[in-house]
């Protein structure tokens, strides 16, 4: 049986923009880390530079798959939104927003190689896992307490 080839453009393609985006978590959860205020302080800012690590090695991991498909890691950053709102509510909401924007990604990478490449897919079924967990984590954190639905904004 002979495997399909990937297209390889197409998947680099996507592998960048994936590169972008967890480039652009470091930076993002760094800055949210050092704008919490009060007295959640603590175990909140260790979540978010936990977050920002995780976003470098993802960001690592992506880029030697790059490579490795013979292309060139993308030196821009995805989009960094400073909405100047640095609430907990408003700093897990929009990093609720980023990680659902990963899972978009991830998803059209495994459209892209489904069938086609088993470390490929395995990467992106992989992550799909770990940002699904981090989406539902955030949510879990956005809730009021005694609330079991998941969030919805403005309740």
């Amino acid at each position: 049986m002979t495997r399909k080839q990937i297209d390889t453009e197409a998947t680099v393609a996507t592998l960048n923009r994936i590169l972008e985006l967890e480039l652009a978590g470091v930076v993002r959860y760094t800055h949210y880390a050092l704008m919490v205020y009060g007295h959640a302080r603590i175990p909140i800012v260790s979540w978010l530079r936990s977050q920002a690590k995780e976003s470098l090695a993802h960001a690592d991991e992506v880029g030697e798959m790059i490579t490795a498909l013979g292309a060139h890691p993308s030196l821009a950053m995805g989009p960094l939104l400073e909405t100047q709102r640095h609430e907990i509510d408003d700093i897990l909401a929009e990093s609720q927003a980023h990680e659902r924007v990963a899972l978009g990604h991830y998803n059209d990478l495994l459209d892209l190689v489904e069938g086609r490449s088993v470390f490929l897919e395995e990467y992106a079924r992989r992550m799909i896992h770990e940002e699904e967990r981090h989406y539902d984590e955030v949510d879990k954190m956005l809730r009021k307490p005694g609330d079991t639905g998941s969030f919805t904004p403005g309740s």
